[in-house]
């Protein structure tokens, strides 16, 4: 795995970039200390994004699902059993 100084990493970041991006990752170190590694990222395929929505229609909610427990929560709010 090729290693690289700060300075160089600045002045070649577009080409490190793109070599990183097709599978070459790279080390950028300072002082001969290496600090951090570069990767290409795993993205999912674009086929394979989920979207928001993706269950619609799978999933019913009740009409009282926003007073749904109102009495055991207000029991517990104010003290009572």
């Amino acid at each position: 795995m090729e290693t690289v100084n700060i300075h160089e990493a600045k002045t070649n970041l577009s080409r490190l970039v793109d070599q990183a991006a097709r599978g070459e990752p790279f080390v950028i170190a300072k002082a001969g200390k290496p600090l951090v590694k570069v990767m290409p990222l795993d993205a999912p395929a674009a086929g394979q994004v989920r979207r928001l929505g993706f269950m619609a229609g799978e999933i019913a909610v009740p009409d009282d699902f926003d007073r749904m427990g109102g009495t055991q929560i207000e029991q517990l709010f104010s003290g009572g059993a």
